[in-house]
């Protein structure tokens, strides 16, 4: 009742995107922001038939989603691969442009050529870009026509096989202008399989962060220079520095530090690099490691809160400030409401107590009595924070 006369009515609005069916078991591809906080997903198949649609896991940082549906004589795509496209060779759209407003659930098709390849975008830098959010690397550019609605739907080659899965455009109308990116179905299949079998991404560094070069009188740079290496990284083990200049990676030329960012994108644990450094008459060959803070001890805290501690390893892959502490890697929204601390912060002291591993952070709570006020004390972005909150056991 009191929800009646105080709350705002509020409003439910539907969305609609586009997916691809990978797999035989009703495995389905699609956008990260095609589904983005829907409380319900809904799959219509081109006969008109509808599936609830169970969300499996999504990859922000790509821009991927996978979902499952349950079915009988499900209509799988034939999958191809983005290796050895050819600048030019025919490419197809298939997508939902439309939405509810076609009479029919028949899928829209169009066709243009493969227009440039391992594109990076940043929306955000262009105001007519469709999802300006993010970044988008190592993608497929078409002319093929796309709109919105088409986010999620497969890009095809002239033999029907799934070659990418599209997923913005740049326009100045808001509709398709030539000017269409998909994400290789390579690196969309690879995080599915992470996402199935393990449940998340699990990418992998190599410990060095890269930045631009001084750009040539025409506004060209060639190659990225090694901002920082992490302690006993791969890149530390390597032997790189800071002030090296790369120049490529794995054959691809380095113009600039999202070329860098993109070849790592895809990166696995034991995955190798083949690096060309200027003045180096050999390739420096390196490998992929999962990251420290993955395969580190977690600690639980309070339930709702795991924590692993800070060792030189971490140090190196998060920059942190701070050469003790406990690494927030996961807290519940609640908790994280209750405490003002969030993932990526590091716990670094309690009350007059100085925190030096995880498992001294739950020693503490678990020896608190009684009731009373809690100063937390704890690193967040390089910069120091307090917060105060109450304590009733």
């Amino acid at each position: 009742m009191w929800e009646s006369f105080f709350m705002p009515p509020q409003r439910r609005s539907a969305g609609f995107g586009s997916g691809v069916i990978v797999r035989s078991d009703g495995i389905v591809i699609t956008n990260d922001h095609v589904i983005a906080n829907a409380e319900q997903i809904l799959v219509t198949l081109p006969g008109g038939g509808d599936f609830d649609a169970e969300l499996i896991g999504t990859d922000p940082l790509a821009d991927i989603a996978v979902l499952v549906i349950e079915g009988e004589n499900l209509p799988v795509a034939p999958l191809g691969t983005a290796e050895g496209l050819m600048i030019g060779e025919w490419a197809i759209a298939i997508g939902n442009p439309l939405g509810t407003q076609a009479a029919d659930t028949e899928p829209t098709v169009t066709a243009g050529v493969i227009s440039a390849l391992n594109r990076n975008i940043v929306p955000s830098a262009y105001r007519e870009s469709a999802n300006n959010e993010g970044f988008y690397l190592g993608m497929i550019q078409t002319d093929a026509s796309i709109n919105p609605g088409n986010s999620g739907g497969p890009l095809v080659n002239a033999a029907g096989e799934v070659i990418g899965i599209n997923t913005s455009i740049i326009s100045r109308s808001g509709g398709s202008e030539g000017l269409g990116f998909a994400i290789p179905i390579d690196r969309a299949l690879k995080i599915t399989d992470d996402l199935l079998r393990l449940g998340e991404v699990q990418r992998a560094w190599v410990g060095l962060e890269v930045e631009p070069v001084e750009a040539d009188a025409w506004g060209r740079t060639r190659g990225v220079r090694i901002a920082r290496v992490a302690p006993s990284s791969p890149g530390d083990r390597a032997a790189f520095k800071p002030g090296d200049r790369l120049l490529a990676v794995n054959g691809r030329a380095l113009t600039g530090p999202l070329d860098f960012e993109g070849a790592l994108l895809d990166l696995r644990s034991g995955d190798r690099l083949e690096i060309e450094v200027d003045g180096q008459s050999q390739l420096i060959l390196l490998e992929a490691e999962r990251f420290p803070s993955i395969i580190a001890e977690r600690v639980t805290v309070l339930m709702d809160l795991e924590l692993v501690t800070v060792t030189p390893e971490i140090i190196g892959e998060r920059d942190i400030s701070s050469e003790q502490g406990a690494l927030v890697t996961g807290v519940s929204d609640q908790l994280s409401r209750q405490l003002g601390i969030r993932v990526g912060d590091v716990i670094i002291g309690i009350n007059q107590t100085v925190v030096v591993t995880a498992g001294e952070v739950a020693s503490i709570f678990d020896s608190l009595g009684g009731s009373g006020r809690i100063t937390l004390h704890f690193e967040r972005n390089g910069g120091y924070n307090m917060r105060q909150f109450y304590w009733r056991r």
